[in-house]
C-alpha cells in the first residue's frame, strides 16, 4: 500500500470492501445529534415515539396526537445548504455527489408524503444542536402550534 505522500490525489486508500465495511458502521439512528434532540424534547416536557416504521422516512421523533414529526439530519449526509459540513469528499467525487443528492431527493419525497398524509415536519440539522437555547425555542414553537 503506498504511503500517504505517494497516493494519487483523489484516490481512496481503502479497497471497496474496506470502505463498505467502514461505511456500514455509521449508525442511522441513535446518533449523537439525535440523542441531543431527544433529551432536549423530553426535558421540555414532550413525549414521543421513535422511528415509526409505517411513516415515510421513519421519522426520528413522532408526536402522534399532534400529527407532527421531527427528523434529525446530519449536515454532511443530507447536504445542509450553507453549512460548512456540506461538502463533497475529495475522493470519488461523482459517487458522493450522486449518493448525497439521492439522500436529499429521498428526504424531499418523504417530507412531501408526510405532509400529504396530514403530518407537519420539522428538520433539525446537526449543526443546530450546538445552540440548545435556540433549538429549544424552535421546537417549542413547532410543537406548540396547531
Amino acid at each position: 500500500m503506498p504511503s500517504l505522500l505517494e497516493r494519487r490525489p483523489g484516490s481512496d486508500p481503502l479497497t471497496a470492501q474496506q470502505r463498505g465495511e467502514l461505511m456500514s458502521r455509521i449508525p442511522s439512528k441513535d446518533t449523537r445529534p439525535e440523542m441531543i434532540v431527544r433529551r432536549l424534547v423530553h426535558g421540555i416536557g414532550y413525549r414521543y415515539r421513535l422511528h415509526a416504521e409505517e411513516l415515510p422516512g421513519r421519522p426520528d421523533l413522532v408526536f402522534r396526537p399532534r400529527r407532527k414529526v421531527i427528523f434529525v439530519h446530519g449536515c454532511f449526509w443530507h447536504r445542509h445548504t450553507g453549512c460548512a459540513a456540506n461538502r463533497i469528499p475529495a475522493t470519488r467525487r461523482e459517487f458522493w455527489r450522486q449518493k448525497l443528492d439521492g439522500n436529499v431527493r429521498r428526504d424531499r419525497r418523504n417530507e412531501e408524503a408526510l405532509e400529504e398524509m396530514g403530518w407537519r415536519v420539522l428538520v433539525v440539522w446537526e449543526c443546530e444542536t450546538k445552540d440548545l437555547d435556540h433549538l429549544a425555542n424552535e421546537i417549542k414553537r413547532f410543537l406548540g402550534s396547531r
